[in-house]
């Protein structure tokens, strides 16, 4: 299996995934976009997933680069291969496909409950109720041919699928504490006072009693995506 990996910022690798991608013996290649790169041959890839980011989808004229991602998205979507896409990938699916990215009315960021939504629950190993963790002020409109899988008070479009090969999540399932570490570290400036923004002890301390079980979700998830 060859895994192609979209990465915007070093600090938001694919965390938990990195051990179900060896589970597999998977080859897996990235484009990190902060660095030199080269886009990958589409015909040798097996599962795409792509990661989150401090940028907006619009951001092209900072980040350039998100010009041919999005080409090429488009690309691997139609052409049937699988897709993950995570928080900012989310919304560069969503946003690929036509939909509005906007700011979401609050800042999400911690470990918040998100709920299946009834009648969808059964495509996905999705528990009725989970811990997720969060890392956003944006939200998307749901895609064309989209169908709503998850959602919480905060936000309603919290995950979707397309067809049964593309998955957008606009949480983080990946989360390991190391993973918490950089995204403290590198994103201070987005923990500001806010009724669904936790502190960093908060956050740590549920990453310890959540973290495994965002994890085992996750890796059900890519299981049905590549079955």
């Amino acid at each position: 299996m060859h895994i192609h990996v979209f990465q915007h910022v070093p600090f938001e690798g694919v965390g938990s995934m990195e051990s179900w991608f060896d589970s597999r013996e998977a080859k897996v290649t990235y484009n990190r976009f902060y660095e030199s790169y080269e886009l990958p041959d589409i015909s040798c890839v097996d599962l795409l997933v792509v990661m989150g980011g401090p940028m907006n989808v619009d951001d092209e004229v900072s980040h350039p680069w998100l010009v041919e991602e999005k080409i090429l998205l488009r690309k691997i979507m139609s052409a049937g291969i699988p897709v993950l896409g995570v928080c900012l990938g989310a919304q560069l699916i969503a946003n690929t496909l036509g939909s509005r990215i906007f700011a979401n009315q609050h800042k999400e960021i911690g470990w918040f409950p998100v709920e299946s939504v009834t009648g969808h629950s059964e495509l996905l190993p999705f528990p009725k109720r989970f811990p997720a963790f969060h890392w956003h002020g944006d939200t998307f409109d749901l895609p064309e041919g989209a169908m709503q899988l998850v959602r919480n008070e905060v936000c309603e479009n919290q995950a979707f699928i397309i067809g049964k090969n593309v998955i957008g999540l606009q949480f983080h399932l990946e989360t390991t504490p190391e993973a918490v570490e950089l995204m403290i570290k590198n994103c201070p400036e987005d923990m500001v006072d806010g009724a669904y923004v936790q502190c960093p002890k908060t956050i740590r301390e549920l990453t310890v009693e959540y973290a495994d079980l965002a994890n085992v979700i996750l890796s059900d998830t890519l299981d049905y995506l590549i079955s």
